[in-house]
């Protein structure tokens, strides 16, 4: 039986605090979410990451046989992961015998100045890499991941019964508030890329990111820094991409449609359809409409012409090659927050808010009629609702661990 122990800590985020357990990091090491490709210890030395060896849910340092090259040499051992370097010394790690063979201290957050560094019992500096610089998102969207994984795992309604208690108009106030805080915090992400990469780029990455997954978003992120858009533009072969050896895919447990090489291909198909669908993609996902106060979902997407323009956005600029739930995600994960990056303001909120919701766990869906957000049997499925409720849950959990 697993007997990981899940360490928390709480953290201030851009709209108050929230939690994240020290599993989050553990999970960004062992999927290599971050620029790993770029990675440096603390002592300056450059570290190529080979293996990021088997995650170990028992007692014991958290990876075990990770495969390294430090400074062109070549290590094998274990991998230990904390959110400080301290941890190592408060957990009395160097006198346990079983954290001998570790040869890498991951943590999320850089050491203090003048802090002493981890080590062995014998003396010898523990090499230590820091995550923090080095990712690719806010850690808030870590812990909504991990968030949404653990809804999914597990029918979770008791999470929500607190919820149900407030009366129906409240119920939907929290949830449009707790909304507006997701919106914002995607469009000031998408900003800041935006800032880092340039538009095009930014559409680029944002684009293929979505597409990987949650299994393969660090490996398609880094498909989008090795090849640029304009790459793709003048011709690319997905599958001398797929099989360069140079990228660590994860293909088991994914449906045959979720595949890396099919979702490449996707996107080929989609560039080579509109070679220009970043600087086109606003001309269909603008004139947002003026809602009265409680719009349903349903009067709402008549009102804003959603039902249309997500057929012509699949159709146009996407040339049919995603569709479906995928479509829906690189709306409200991608192209809404990037515009409203660009464009500034919340003019297009309420389109994010009443989109169709797309790839979502099942525990939340469910969720939502039970807590009359949307009409029975899940009719009306929105983003914004969806979203508020993962807001709401994560702000609650950040409270109980208080």
């Amino acid at each position: 039986m697993a007997i990981m122990l899940n360490y928390v800590a709480e953290l201030q985020g851009l709209y108050g605090p929230f939690t994240m357990a020290e599993r989050v990091v553990q999970k960004i090491w062992l999927r290599k979410d971050f620029i790993h490709d770029r990675a440096t210890l603390t002592d300056g030395r450059a570290v190529q990451i080979r293996s990021v060896g088997a995650w170990n849910l028992l007692g014991g340092p958290d990876f075990h046989g990770a495969r390294l090259v430090i400074a062109g040499q070549e290590i094998t051992g274990d991998i230990e992961v904390h959110f400080y370097q301290v941890d190592w010394r408060a957990h009395q790690h160097a006198a346990d015998p079983a954290y001998a063979r570790v040869v890498l201290h991951v943590v999320l957050f850089p050491p203090s100045e003048g802090e002493v560094p981890a080590r062995h019992a014998d003396g010898r500096v523990l090499p230590t890499l820091v995550l923090l610089p080095l990712l690719h998102r806010d850690l808030e969207e870590y812990a909504s991941d991990d968030a949404l994984e653990m809804i999914t795992a597990r029918d979770q309604w008791e999470r929500f019964a607190e919820l149900a208690t407030e009366p129906i108009e409240q119920r939907r106030a929290i949830i449009h508030d707790h909304a507006q805080r997701r919106w914002r915090q995607k469009v000031y992400f998408a900003q800041r890329r935006i800032a880092q990469l340039g538009w095009t780029e930014a559409a680029h990455h944002t684009a293929l990111e979505i597409l990987g997954y949650q299994k393969n978003r660090a490996a398609f992120l880094a498909v989008a820094t090795h090849y640029p858009f304009p790459r793709w533009v003048t011709g690319i072969d997905p599958y001398e991409i797929f099989s360069s050896g140079e990228l660590s895919w994860r293909q088991q447990g994914i449906r045959p449609a979720n595949h890396p090489l099919t979702r490449l291909r996707q996107y080929q198909r989609w560039v080579a359809h509109e070679p220009a669908w970043p600087e086109r993609l606003g001309r269909l996902l603008s004139n947002n409409a003026k809602l009265g106060e409680g719009s349903s979902p349903w009067r709402a997407r008549q009102l804003l012409g959603l039902k249309d323009q997500r057929t012509q956005l699949a159709r146009e600029r996407l040339g049919s090659a995603v569709g479906g739930c995928r479509l829906d995600n690189l709306v409200c994960d991608g192209f809404l927050p990037l515009l409203a990056a660009r464009e500034g303001g919340d003019d297009l909120f309420n389109r994010w808010f009443y989109w169709y919701l797309g790839d979502f766990p099942v525990g939340l869906r469910q969720a939502l009629p039970k807590l009359a957000l949307t009409g029975p049997h899940g009719q009306s499925l929105c983003q914004g609702y969806a979203q508020g409720l993962l807001g709401w849950v994560l702000q609650r959990d950040a409270c109980a661990s208080r």
